[in-house]
């Protein structure tokens, strides 16, 4: 019996999603800035757990601008949100997604800027 409980307990208990996934990046130079699209795969499940934003950050991890998601997605996947960024960005960016519940992925896509 004491078994079954401990079975029961380990299935029942949160199971952590994977990181929002970064399925598109689009940059179209504006004038000194530039405007950054990015679509996003995230397994929302509501407020408790949703891809909450994105980041550009340069080669070395310096934040240069970030993209807050303000509510889940939950049946609207994958999305695109964009940023409008009105400074001179370097010829190779990174973005990063995060999610409520885990933060900031681990890996990042690259990026190659070109005018």
């Amino acid at each position: 019996m004491i078994r079954l409980l401990i079975v029961a307990s380990v299935l029942a208990s949160p199971v952590l999603a994977e990181s929002p996934a970064i399925r598109d990046v689009i940059a179209t130079p504006t004038g000194v800035g530039w405007y950054i699209d990015v679509t996003l795969a995230h397994p929302d499940t509501g407020w408790d757990h949703y891809a909450d934003g994105w980041r550009i950050e340069d080669e070395k991890g310096t934040v240069l601008a970030t993209r807050t998601l303000l509510h889940p997605h939950v049946s609207e996947q994958p999305f695109t949100r964009g940023l409008a960024v009105e400074q001179e960005l370097p010829a190779r960016i990174v973005v990063r997604a995060s999610c409520n519940v885990d933060g900031w992925a681990d890996t990042a896509t690259p990026v190659e800027l070109s005018r």
